[in-house]
C-alpha cells in the first residue's frame, strides 16, 4: 500500500512540476526552466540527504556510469514535457507520457534490461496499455 501511495504522490508531482516548468518556461525559456528545476531538486535532495544521513555517498564508485546519466535524462524530460504542454496541453501530454512510460517498462520487464528480473506480461496488462492508447486517440 505504501508503494501505491508514493506512486500516486510521484505522479501528482510530475504533473504539477510540468505545469510549473511550463510557466517558468514562458517567462524565462525552456532550458532555463530545466536548469532551475534541476538545481532546486539538487539542493532539496542534498539538504534531505544531509539531514537523514542514510546510505553511503562514497559508494558512488560502485554505481554503473550509465545510471548516473539520470540527471541528463531529467533535463530532457523537463524540456520535452514543457514543450509538449505548450503544444498539446497538460492532459494529452501526461497521457502520452504515461503510455511512453508503460511501453518502455513493458520492454524492460520482458527483456530484463538494466538488471531487472525478467517478467512475463499478461494479456490483460497489454489490453490496459492498448486501452490507454485508445484513450489518447479519443482525447486528441
Amino acid at each position: 500500500m505504501k508503494g501505491i501511495l508514493f506512486a500516486i504522490l510521484g505522479g501528482a508531482c510530475i504533473t504539477l512540476q510540468g505545469i510549473a516548468n511550463t510557466q517558468i518556461s514562458e517567462d524565462m525559456g525552456t532550458w532555463q526552466a530545466a536548469a532551475i528545476t534541476q538545481t532546486t531538486g539538487f539542493v532539496i535532495a542534498l539538504i534531505i540527504m544531509l539531514c537523514v544521513r542514510e546510505g553511503n555517498f562514497g559508494a558512488i564508485k560502485k554505481v554503473n556510469p550509465l545510471y548516473i546519466t539520470g540527471g541528463l535524462m531529467g533535463a530532457i524530460i523537463i524540456f520535452s514535457e514543457v514543450t509538449a504542454i505548450q503544444k498539446i496541453g497538460v492532459t494529452l501530454t501526461i497521457s502520452a507520457l504515461l503510455i511512453a512510460q508503460l511501453s518502455l517498462t513493458y520492454l524492460i520487464d520482458i527483456n530484463g534490461w538494466f538488471g531487472v528480473v525478467k517478467r512475463k506480461i499478461t494479456i490483460p496488462q497489454l489490453l490496459g496499455i492498448a486501452m490507454m492508447i485508445l484513450g489518447v486517440i479519443i482525447l486528441k
